[in-house]
C-alpha cells in the first residue's frame, strides 16, 4: 500500500468516525424511509406514464378498427356497385390498417405485461416501505429509551459531558471557597498578631523589641521610686510617734520643763492600733 493510498485510508476512516459520532440514528432511519417513498413514487410515476402510452396505443387501435370496418364496408358497396378496382383499393388500404393493428396490438401487450411488473415491484415496494416504516417507528422509540436511560445514568454516575463540566464546576468553586476561607483565616491572625500595624510602619523587630525593653525598664524605674516614697513616710511617721512619747513622759513626771499643761485629749486605742498596723503593711 503506498503513501498517498494509506492517507487516504486513514482520512476516510477519521470522516468515518467522525460522521458516526454526528449521526442521529432517527434521522438516519427518517432519511431512508423518505428514500424509499420517494422511489415508491418514481415508480407510480412510471406506472401512470406507462398507463398513458398504452392508452394512447388502444385508441389508436380502436380507430385503425374503425378504418378496417369502414374499408371493409366500402369493398362491400363498390362490388355491389360492379367496381372491382374501388372494392380492390378499399381491401388493400383495410389489410394495411389491419397490419398496424396487429403491430399495436404487440405493443400494447408488451406495454401491459411491463405496467404489470411495475405494478408488482409497486406493491412489493409499499409493501416493504410499510414494514420499514414499523421497523423505523420500533427502532426510534427504542433509541429514544436507550438515550433516556443513558442520560439518566450518567446523571446518576456523573459519567456524561455535563455532568463532568458540572463536576469540575463544583471542584473548582471547592477550591477557590478553601482558598478564599484561608485566606480570611490568615488575615485574621495577622490583624490578631499587629502585623498590620507592624507593616504600616517603619520600626523593624529589633525596634520593636528595643522600645519594650525601655517600656520596661520606666514601669521598674516607677515602680523603685514607689518603694522609696513608702520607705520614707514610715520613717517621719515613727520618729513623730518617738518624740510625742517623750513629751507624754515628762508631761506625766508633773515637770513643767518652760511649758504649760498640754490641753491635748489622750489617743484613741482602736486608731492607734490602725495605724500601726498599716505601718507594718508599708514596711513589708
Amino acid at each position: 500500500m503506498g503513501v498517498l493510498s494509506r492517507m487516504s485510508y486513514v482520512i476516510r476512516a477519521k470522516l468515518n468516525t467522525v460522521l458516526n459520532r454526528a449521526e442521529d440514528p432517527n434521522e438516519a432511519l427518517d432519511y431512508s424511509y423518505e428514500q424509499l417513498r420517494d422511489q415508491l413514487q418514481d415508480v407510480k410515476q412510471g406506472i401512470a406514464d406507462l398507463t398513458t402510452q398504452k392508452k394512447r396505443l388502444e385508441i389508436q387501435k380502436r380507430r385503425l378498427d374503425e378504418n378496417v370496418q369502414k374499408h371493409n364496408e366500402q369493398a362491400r358497396e363498390a362490388m355491389a356497385q360492379d367496381r372491382e378496382d374501388l372494392a380492390r383499393q378499399a381491401l388493400e388500404k383495410k389489410n394495411s390498417k389491419l397490419d398496424q393493428v396487429e403491430d399495436l396490438e404487440s405493443q400494447i401487450a408488451d406495454l401491459q405485461g411491463t405496467q404489470d411488473q411495475l405494478v408488482e415491484k409497486k406493491n412489493t415496494l409499499q409493501s416493504r416501505i410499510d414494514e420499514f416504516r414499523t421497523q423505523k417507528e420500533t427502532m426510534k422509540a427504542r433509541y429514544e429509551a436507550a438515550e433516556a436511560s443513558t442520560r439518566v445514568s450518567e446523571a446518576m454516575t456523573g459519567a456524561g459531558d455535563e455532568m463532568e463540566d458540572v463536576s469540575r464546576s463544583i471542584e473548582r468553586a471547592t477550591e477557590q471557597t478553601e482558598d478564599m476561607e484561608a485566606r480570611a483565616e490568615a488575615m485574621d491572625e495577622l490583624e490578631e498578631s499587629g502585623a498590620f500595624e507592624d507593616a504600616l510602619s517603619d520600626e523593624d523587630q529589633l525596634d520593636r523589641e528595643l522600645d519594650a525593653l525601655s517600656a520596661d525598664r520606666e514601669v521598674e524605674a516607677e515602680l523603685d521610686q514607689l518603694r522609696d516614697e513608702s520607705g520614707g513616710g514610715e520613717t517621719t511617721e515613727t520618729e513623730g510617734a518617738d518624740a510625742t512619747e517623750s513629751e507624754v513622759e515628762t508631761t506625766g513626771d508633773g515637770g513643767t520643763s518652760g511649758g504649760t499643761e498640754s490641753d491635748e485629749e489622750p489617743a484613741d486605742p482602736a486608731v492607734e492600733a490602725e495605724l500601726e498596723q498599716l505601718r507594718d503593711d508599708d514596711s513589708q
